[in-house]
This record gives C-alpha cells, sequence and structure tokens, in this order.
C-alpha cells in the first residue's frame, strides 16, 4: 500500500449537488501543483461523479479509499494546467 502525504481536505459529504462539484473543484485550484487533497464524501452519486469531474479537468486520481460508514475519501493530485 503506498501511502500519500495529504496537503488538505475538503470535506463534501452532506453538501448537495452541483455543489459538490464547487467545493471540490475550488479546494483543488486553491492548491499548488502536485499537492494532494483529499475530498470526503457520501457514497452513490458524489462518488460516481466528483472522481470522474476532477479526472476530466487533468487531475490525477490516486485513490478512492471506502471508510466504511457509508463515506469515501478520494485522494487526488492537483497537476498543472
Amino acid at each position: 500500500m503506498v501511502d500519500f502525504q495529504i496537503d488538505d481536505t475538503v470535506d463534501i459529504t452532506d453538501v448537495v449537488c452541483p455543489l459538490t462539484f464547487v467545493k471540490a473543484k475550488v479546494a483543488i485550484e486553491e492548491l499548488e501543483d502536485g499537492k494532494v487533497l483529499s475530498v470526503k464524501l457520501n457514497d452513490g452519486e458524489p462518488v460516481q461523479n466528483v472522481p470522474r469531474s476532477l479526472k476530466e479537468e487533468g487531475h490525477q486520481v490516486l485513490k478512492l479509499i471506502n471508510n466504511g460508514d457509508g463515506t469515501y475519501n478520494l485522494l487526488v493530485k492537483k497537476v498543472e494546467e
């Protein structure tokens, strides 16, 4: 298992779509290139759509961790635009 240094965290559990995308996008835009963001999100639609959305913007999805409580932590590395 590879451990990643997490540089910032954003919790978007209990946030209604499309604010989930907005909060995740703002959080990663505030990071420096190469830094890792941990996004805590709910199962279901957020876990299906937020990783894809960030990947489409060119960021690197490193890992999706199931917390076992209906939430996940998504680790995303900011890629230079």
